[in-house]
């Protein structure tokens, strides 16, 4: 698969053109990001990291039934994935109070909710990502409600496998976010699942794992990241799944 020109470049990935209309090559980056880009830094090997975690995930989703873009990792640092139509609506599910939801509702970090909570957000950094509700969907035409519907049940299904999957190597999934895209006529998982995009925990220390190392100026946040992927592959391979 040949690689082409640039076709787009956001904060953490640059997507490129293929020989075929349908695929593109993903290509993590090193930067990192966080409040909407003010602050900035690049970590050495966390695009490798990212790549290398996202590839797993997205395998392991694939042989559960859920659809994504993924299609195979070509290199350290690049994936190929099927070219789709980002739906500019960002997935929360929450399964423990932390962040901007701590935030915005006084719940002290760390609280566990009742049952999985899903927010939307309008994928805008202009705006910030403002929180929406379903009806803004609907009225911007972001989505349809049978759209809106299929995302919302992958996104809940994604976390009871996610919960699983990260549980067995001791790792407590706090909250995640999710991107989705049309495809031949199909919503499907795009984007990437990493220590970036969810919150993660240590189920014995509580120590961080995830990208909040970076926005709270915690330290060792390759190192976190790495050690996040040590344990996924232990199980990887060990249970072979």
């Amino acid at each position: 698969m040949e690689k082409r020109e640039k076709l787009y470049e956001g904060k953490a990935k640059v997507l490129y053109k293929t020989d075929s209309d349908n695929l593109l090559v993903a290509y993590f980056k090193d930067d990192t990001t966080a409040f909407d880009g003010a602050k900035k830094e690049v970590l050495e090997d966390k695009g490798v990291i990212n790549c290398a975690i996202s590839t797993v995930i997205f395998e392991y989703l694939e042989k559960h039934g859920i659809k994504t873009h993924f299609v195979e990792r070509l290199s350290p640092r690049e994936m190929l994935v099927k070219k789709c139509e980002i739906i500019p609506v960002e997935v929360v599910v929450r399964n423990v109070a932390a962040g901007s939801f701590s935030r915005r509702y006084g719940v002290p970090e760390g609280t566990p909710l009742k049952e999985p909570l899903v927010e939307y957000f309008y994928k805008n950094d202009e705006l910030h990502d403002p929180m929406v509700c379903p009806n803004h969907v609907y009225l911007f035409g972001w989505a349809t409600r049978e759209e809106l519907g299929q995302m919302t049940k992958i996104a809940l299904e994604v976390n009871e496998l996610l919960k699983k999957f990260f549980d067995e190597i001791d790792i407590q999934l706090v909250d995640f976010k999710l991107e989705f895209g049309r495809c031949n006529g199909e919503i499907i998982l795009a984007d990437e699942i990493t220590p970036d995009s969810c919150r993660l925990w240590d189920k014995s220390s509580g120590e961080v794992l995830d990208k909040d190392r970076f926005r709270k100026d915690m330290g060792k946040v390759v190192e976190s990241y790495k050690e996040v992927y040590r344990r996924i592959m232990d199980r990887y391979e060990k249970v072979g799944e």
